[in-house]
């Protein structure tokens, strides 16, 4: 039964395991990202110890952001390795929510090997909200 499923299957249903593994390497492309923006921030001098304080803040919130994504994307990745091959999604829904074409591109491939963002170029466009 679940062989004759899987053959029927559309180009956007694809194994749950595969999507959640994209999904992993997306949340550990942001926290690389977030990381990447800690020794700018730190570098920027206030005038006050006031603006030194909230910096502070700012980085800590920023270290406490990339540690729950990093702990996120290992969680999926640990439970992963127990769902079965079997087991598929419709992605096509979901993917039309991503509004970064970027993300959606690497959310939607087969394939995925390395970052999904180009991290050695220079910034392009982006998405403000």
């Amino acid at each position: 039964m679940q062989a004759e499923y899987l053959s029927a299957a559309t180009a956007m249903e694809e194994a749950l395991p595969d999507v959640l593994m994209r999904i992993v390497s997306e949340l550990h492309d942001v926290a690389y990202l977030m990381e990447r923006i800690e020794p700018q921030l730190a570098a920027i001098h206030g005038e006050g110890a006031g603006d030194a304080n909230e910096r502070m803040m700012v980085l800590q919130g920023i270290d406490l952001a990339v540690q729950k994504t990093r702990g996120l994307a290992e969680f999926i990745d640990t439970i992963t390795g127990s769902i079965p091959e079997s087991w598929v999604v419709d992605v096509t829904t979901a993917l039309n929510l991503v509004k970064l074409a970027d993300m959606q591109k690497a959310l939607s491939n087969g394939l995925r090997h390395g970052h999904s963002q180009p991290l050695g170029k220079a910034a392009g466009d982006f998405e403000f909200f």
